[in-house]
This record gives structure tokens, sequence and C-alpha cells, in this order.
């Protein structure tokens, strides 16, 4: 972490290095939260889900470009999910060819405990910050959130957009 005190970085570069490495942290915090609630979903299951929560009706050929997975991958991801009951398939509705996925209410409220436990943690990791520095954190972090949201990578191609996006309010935490 000693990125973000040396002034010889560019600060775009700076500000980059210091968000990945709370990435990263985040990462291993959640990884090492034992009480996370059961049963375990290891990360890449979790990525489908934020982004089936994010784009109800989502198609799998939208899925596998988001993640950058060849398809047998991801459907092995949401076959697992499915068999957990989180994540339904169902045919897509202009298209015999293709599916769509959506949470299941199972799925919706195990995302929701988990993102409280996340909330928790989090919680108890800014207590410690002074609070105006908890006020420009938020500020940033939605700043933040936006910028990466505009992403071309984050966005759904017309073709792979589902009829009705259902995307979350920007000010919700991914």
């Amino acid at each position: 972490m000693t990125e973000r005190t040396r002034p010889t970085l560019d600060p775009l570069r700076t500000a980059a290095r210091q968000a990945g490495s709370i990435a990263e942290l985040l990462d291993v915090m959640w990884e090492q939260d034992r009480d996370a609630p059961p049963p375990y979903i290891p990360v890449s299951q979790l990525r489908v889900m934020y982004i089936v929560d994010r784009e109800n009706g989502l198609r799998m050929r939208a899925l596998n470009r988001l993640l950058g997975a060849a398809p047998p991958s991801v459907s092995r991801l949401v076959d697992r999910l499915q068999a957990l009951g989180f994540v339904e398939r169902r045919p897509c509705p202009d298209s015999r060819r293709e599916i769509t996925l959506s949470l299941t209410e199972t799925g919706r409220k195990h995302l929701a405990r988990i993102r409280e436990r996340r909330d928790q943690l989090l919680v108890q990791a800014l207590a410690g910050m002074p609070s105006q520095q908890r006020t420009a954190l938020t500020e940033a972090l939605a700043g933040l959130q936006q910028a990466l949201v505009d992403q071309p990578m984050l966005r759904l191609a017309p073709e792979d957009a589902p009829p009705v996006s259902l995307a979350r309010d920007t000010a919700r935490s991914a």
C-alpha cells in the first residue's frame, strides 16, 4: 500500500492502485469471513448472482460476454446456482434458441444476507475513521461506482440486453 504515499506516480495511477488494493483486501476479507450465511458460494458464483441480480432476464450469451468466459464454464456456474435454487433458466421470449436467467426469491434472500453481513464488516472498519473521511469516501465511492458502470465492458450490447432492464439504483452497492 505504499503506492498511495508515493508522490512520483501519476495521480490517476495512484488512485487506481489504491482502489485496486482496497478491492484485493475486500476479496480477502470476504473469503475469510467464516460467519457468512451458508451455503458457501464461491466468488465466481457470487459474480454471476450479482450480474443476474442487476440485469434480471439476462441472456446466457450476455453473461458469457460480461464474465469473459467460455460458454461451458459459465453454464457450469449457472448449473451449480440452479442446483442450490438461487437461479432459474427460462426460454427467451423472443428467441427459442436462447435462455434467460433470473434470481429466484431464495437467491435474492441469500444475496441480501451476504450483503448484510458484508455491510456489518464494513461498518466495523468504517467506524474507526473520522466522519469527514467517511463523508469524503462516500462521495468518492459514488463517483467511482458511476465511472465503473459507465465503462463499455460493463454495459450490455443492445442485442444482449434483456427485454426490460431492472438495473439497480447506482447508489446501491453492487
